[in-house]
């Protein structure tokens, strides 16, 4: 077994998952619509203030209709307010969501954003939907059952060498730590050196998506934010992938850092990023 939420056991899915995961990829998808019709590639921001009431707007009209939707399917289940926060969360069951993922870069008309919403059970997550309003896809995954772009089985990719690698990295959230920008600097000089192409972007829900897909190679983070990793790493072990800390250690919610990459080249991006102090 790969590494994967140390300390932790794996419940499996439930009877009735699989029909969930479809729920809620109706609800990712209802809830983008309406994200959608509030995009514009042509945005007129002055300044900070006005980029955080836009990601303030979006999120109220996201959640208007996504809460809802997930509240009906599995009204037990608790609701994660705060989509920055990190952390092991209390047993049972959670919706970790992130009603506009990139919402930095909806706001500035930038095509890189979406929705997802993630069950989480005693701190494994057992499935995931994530829209793409913008090219209409749907990624979905269940624990042992595979991750899916609409009916097509996502595959990690094939390569065999890090040097022809296309891996990447970027920030959780504003305002992190000067620790933890060096680090993400520290990184990214590392990685130039050792693979292809890097790419620093957020969010990582999207960098993520292509990891699972086999489109890059890796993807790690330098913090803990549940909503951007979570939903990512489903569908990166559901189709083949590796989920560790950027030591190789096991990953949990308490970890320190998080890597997402293939079997074959785990090791390789482990002895890059594991010179990062």
């Amino acid at each position: 077994m790969s590494p994967y939420l140390t300390g932790t056991t794996r419940p499996g899915s439930q009877p009735g998952d699989r029909r969930l995961a479809l729920d809620v990829a109706a609800a990712v998808r209802k809830t983008g619509a309406r994200v959608l019709e509030r995009f514009s590639t042509t945005p007129d921001l002055g300044g900070r203030d006005e980029v955080v009431a836009g990601i303030h707007a979006n999120d109220d009209a996201s959640l208007a209709v996504l809460r809802p939707e997930l509240a009906r399917l599995r009204p037990e289940a608790g609701w994660v307010e705060d989509e920055l926060e990190s952390g092991v969360l209390p047993g049972g069951e959670w919706w970790v969501t992130d009603p506009v993922e990139g919402n930095i870069n909806h706001v500035h008309g930038m095509n890189d954003w979406g929705v997802t919403a993630t069950l989480v059970r005693d701190n494994v997550p057992v499935l995931t939907a994530v829209h793409l309003p913008l090219t209409g896809e749907t990624y979905t995954a269940v624990q042992g059952g595979g991750a899916f772009l609409g009916g097509v089985a996502l595959r990690h990719s094939p390569k065999k060498g890090i040097e022809g690698a296309l891996v990447g990295t970027g920030q959780a959230k504003p305002g992190e730590s000067a620790e933890t920008f060096e680090r993400i600097g520290a990184s990214v000089t590392a990685m130039l050196n050792a693979a292809m192409v890097i790419r620093v972007s957020v969010p990582a829900t999207l960098q993520l998506i292509q990891v699972a897909a086999g489109r890059m190679e890796a993807f790690w983070q330098f913090s803990q934010v549940r909503s951007g990793l979570l939903a990512g790493a489903l569908l990166v072990m559901e189709a083949g992938g590796v989920i560790s800390d950027t030591r190789g250690r096991p990953w949990s919610l308490a970890s320190e850092d998080f890597l997402a990459t293939t079997p074959v080249l785990q090791a390789a991006v482990v002895d890059v990023l594991s010179t990062i102090g």
